[in-house]
């Protein structure tokens, strides 16, 4: 009798511990196919998300997500080119713009690291051939944009030699380096000038030496000419290509799984130290603004780096604090900026919205033509079909401003700028871009008016500032 009451109690023991330990593995299995339904809701929103952009014109571009080091999203909407022939894929370099000044950076850290020169060294101690102001200049101030060396305007340097003559004959600077912030290229062409002095070979054999190479960026080329293999062109919405910029050399197209390898690269230390990255990632004179590496937000752990030339477009955003990458390329500049960050949003579950069609698109031709029929086209559609487009992003008409003031519209830029403060009267940036406007127009008693505005607005603008004394000194008041 005994023995089988052992038996039975055993029997049970054995029941309820195999019980157990099949209920944590059913618990287990439930967690992981909840988060697995939950990684593929989330896919399939981003996938809805960046189909209907592309449908609405939104976005034409490659686009590609991580999760934990994980690709979890990568997908390609459009074409290479104007003649909208060839389907883009992931192999398909771009013009990432600004985002190409970080290789220049991360190349003159390897340089610290090794040794080789110090980022509170004066510019003067390279033997350049430059003006006195080089003995006031650092290192460090050039890749934090806040050297005040001359600017370099990117319509005038056909070449490398043109921008040494521009920057070799202005003996004079725009601020004294380390007060004030000047996000131009004439400090990206003297880094990539320094690291061939130091390194002693070209900066693009430097970069392919030192980075490309070792992180397996077979695809990446410097400054590529058209009808080189896998390389886009930039249009507009009209299919209507647009010109490319000549300047400056050293700029490296990427495709967007090679563009992903960089940021993983940086974000595990492969190139350069973690301080130095630290380094590159804090501006210590213009926190707000951002330095080499873009802008980073201390407080969400969030990088954040946009570039774009002509209509090409493109951004990354590196979330520390989430394992997060979201990468954006396109050719044909549209929302790009806004896309990174809604996808970002929904990600960490925040509310977002599908991106409205283009208020800047429908009256863009128009206003090339005749910016008073554009603006009445822009409150007939206001009145009718308000819920279609995208009249609450102050975004829309700032980028039409910018596009006329570019083709030298400067009276149709002022206009359309006057109409954005009017939509938007508490929008700082849009009063700076009518003072942008009204300046390139020598209407400067209106310029002033408008970035005090801006500056009313928001007192940290410092281009409102710089501008400003810009004013005073340029009409003698």
């Amino acid at each position: 009798m005994k023995k089988l009451i052992l038996l039975i109690l055993s029997t049970v023991f054995f029941i309820n511990h195999v019980s157990g330990q099949e209920l944590n593995d059913f618990k287990g299995a439930k967690n992981r196919n909840q988060n697995s339904t939950k990684q593929k809701s989330g896919i399939n929103q981003i996938d809805s998300l960046m189909t209907k952009s592309y449908e609405r014109d939104l976005f034409n571009g490659n686009v590609l997500i991580s999760k934990n080091n994980k690709i979890i999203y990568q997908k390609s909407f459009g074409f290479t080119d104007e003649t909208r022939q060839t389907a883009l894929t992931d192999k398909s370099i771009f013009n990432i713009g600004s985002i190409g000044k970080e290789f220049n950076a991360v190349a003159i850290m390897i340089l610290v690291e090794r040794g080789l020169l110090n980022l509170d060294d004066y510019i003067s101690k390279f033997n350049l051939g430059l003006p006195k102001w080089s003995e006031k200049v650092t290192i460090r101030h050039l890749v934090n944009y806040a050297s005040g060396i001359p600017r370099i305007d990117p319509a005038v340097p056909k070449n490398d030699e043109e921008a040494w003559k521009m920057l070799r004959s202005n003996d004079s600077l725009l601020f004294e380096p380390g007060t004030s912030y000047s996000y131009d290229n004439s400090n990206v062409f003297l880094q990539r000038r320094i690291i061939e002095k130091v390194a002693g070979i070209s900066f693009e054999e430097f970069v392919i030496k030192n980075i490309t190479k070792p992180l397996k960026m077979t695809n990446s080329v410097f400054d590529p000419k058209f009808g080189y293999k896998n390389r886009t062109s930039c249009y507009d919405f009209d299919n209507v290509k647009c010109p490319e910029m000549e300047f400056i050399s050293g700029w490296l197209w990427v495709d967007i799984n090679d563009f992903n390898k960089w940021i993983v690269a940086m974000n595990s230390n492969r190139l350069i130290s973690k301080e130095s990255f630290q380094t590159m990632l804090n501006n210590p004179y213009a926190k707000d603004e951002g330095g080499s590496l873009g802008r980073y937000f201390e407080k969400d752990e969030l990088q954040r780096h946009n570039g774009v030339s002509y209509k090409f477009e493109s951004i990354f955003l590196n979330d520390f604090k989430n394992k997060i990458t979201i990468i954006l390329v396109s050719n044909n500049k549209n929302t790009v900026w806004d896309l990174g960050h809604i996808i970002h949003n929904l990600m960490l579950g925040k509310d977002y919205k599908i991106p409205k069609k283009s208020i800047y698109q429908a009256i863009r031709k128009e206003s090339l033509d005749n910016v008073n029929k554009a603006i009445e086209t822009y409150y007939l559609l206001k009145k009718n079909s308000k819920e279609e487009y995208s009249f609450e992003n102050s975004s829309e008409l700032n980028k039409l401003g910018y596009e006329l003031l570019r083709s030298s519209k400067n009276k149709e830029s002022i206009e359309i700028f006057k109409l954005a403060v009017k939509e938007f009267p508490k929008d700082a940036n849009l009063f700076d871009s009518l003072g942008e406007a009204y300046f390139n127009n020598k209407e400067y008693a209106l310029s002033k008016q408008n970035y005090l505005k801006s500056l009313e607005l928001n007192p940290e603008n410092e281009n409102g500032k710089q501008m400003l004394l810009n004013i005073e000194k340029g009409i003698g008041k």
